[in-house]
């Protein structure tokens, strides 16, 4: 029989930021646990997810591992009190509630952002970590596959992956937009609280471009753009900055606007620049439109555009989740076939041995010609024996009945030996 598939989840659903920081994995951190977790307990088919939102454990064993797990977090991270943080932890011991969570995780559908396109690569990162680990057996490869497809087919078939449903990725996706036709655009980022972080980790998906940070705090900005690659300076070395940027995006909390009019028309603008105001209260005068080639767009337009693509995505979730239950019936179907077929294999290696070994014991003097025949026959005859049990077996396990058949196979043919020993009648 299969071992059960289960998961740990701490997620932004159960535990706040300070939590979910301190438990956080990186990729070193989950190499590190998996090899730990096949050493110690010698699970298999396990897969680690750590972002900011979630760290989640995936892994299948008979037994319940949850707390020995979240002690190896501890022992990983160096936390002596680990135990006090298990609370924040969500267990699923039922296979199906396990698998079930891992395809909405995959889907988006768990997400802070309702179908966060982010999700899709982080997964197929943790599990290139552990088929690299050797930590993914058949089962595994099977669910994950699955899971690609499942993501393909809620891409091909709805509405759940359209547009930006985040005002930082909104933000990114009308600074890629309008930058097309610019060859690799100077971004600078002024300011990195929440939102001018999310937009900075966002930037990713215009690789082309080179961004620069900068912040009240320096130390912030520096620890930012050291993770990401990005150049960071001073901030008061940031009006310059406007100068050779071709898109400035303002995320900083003044009481007075930081870029003026006034300001913008002292600047050499051939071509366009633009600015994006993702602060409240705004940053940036509105009058700059005035001035030729600025263009402005502030947190409004970008989250009236966020808000529609939400929307959207809320209303495609029931035909996400048909599509998930008709993933997951097709990976339970080939699921109970995996657990019959080491049955069914045992069960005709025992057949084909008793075979072999009449034939051996009668025939040992027999014209090969007239050999050749007889074992055809019998080999027929084998696979016509085979076929009945072998469809009842595989029909028991559609109806979730299959283990008493495979118990009194196993007890009838002693399917359980390593070695079987010869039979005489």
């Amino acid at each position: 029989m299969q071992n059960k598939f289960r998961a740990l989840s701490l997620s932004y659903k159960n535990a706040p930021v300070e939590i979910r920081e301190i438990i956080a994995l990186d990729d070193q951190a989950v190499q590190a646990l998996l090899v730990k977790l096949k050493e110690f307990f010698s699970v298999t088919d396990t897969l680690i997810l750590s972002t900011c939102n979630r760290t989640e454990v995936y892994y299948s064993h008979d037994l319940d591992l949850s707390v020995e797990i979240i002690k190896l977090i501890g022992l990983q991270k160096g936390l002596e009190d680990i135990v006090s943080y298990i609370g924040y932890f969500t267990i699923l011991n039922n296979d199906k509630e396990a698998i079930q969570h891992l395809f909405k995780v995959s889907m988006g559908l768990e997400a802070q952002v309702v179908g966060d396109m982010q999700i899709s690569n982080q997964i197929k990162r943790a599990y290139q970590t552990s088929a690299d680990l050797d930590m993914a057996g058949p089962f595994l490869h099977r669910l994950m596959h699955t899971i690609f497809f499942t993501n393909k087919r809620v891409v091909q078939e709805t509405a759940f992956r359209d547009g930006a449903a985040s005002v930082s990725y909104a933000a990114v996706e009308l600074i890629e937009e309008l930058t097309t036709n610019t060859y690799q655009p100077r971004v600078l980022l002024i300011g990195v609280g929440e939102i001018g972080e999310d937009v900075a980790k966002n930037m990713v998906h215009i690789p082309d471009a080179k961004v620069t940070i900068t912040n009240r705090t320096y130390s912030k900005a520096n620890d930012l753009a050291q993770e990401l690659g990005f150049e960071v300076i001073p901030f008061e070395d940031s009006i310059a900055a406007i100068q050779e940027a071709d898109v400035i995006v303002s995320s900083i909390t003044r009481s007075q606007p930081f870029i003026t009019k006034e300001l913008v028309k002292s600047l050499d603008i051939p071509s366009y620049k633009l600015f994006v105001d993702l602060s409240v209260p705004r940053s940036i005068e509105t009058s700059i439109e005035d001035v030729p080639g600025a263009l402005l767009y502030n947190v409004d337009n970008i989250r009236s555009k966020a808000s529609e693509t939400l929307e959207k995505r809320l209303a495609s979730i029931p035909q996400v989740e048909r599509i998930i239950l008709e993933s997951i019936e097709e990976f339970y179907n080939w699921k109970k076939e995996m657990m019959v077929s080491p049955t069914i294999h045992k069960f005709k290696n025992a057949l084909e041995q008793i075979r072999k070994e009449e034939l051996e014991r009668h025939l040992k003097n027999t014209d090969p010609k007239e050999y050749a025949i007889i074992d055809k026959i019998t080999k027929s005859m084998m696979q016509k024996i085979i076929k009945v049990p072998v469809v009842q077996l595989r029909a028991a396990c559609q109806r979730d009945e299959a283990d008493q058949m495979i118990d009194i196979l196993s007890d009838l043919f002693d399917l359980e030996k390593e070695n079987f020993e010869k039979r005489t009648l």
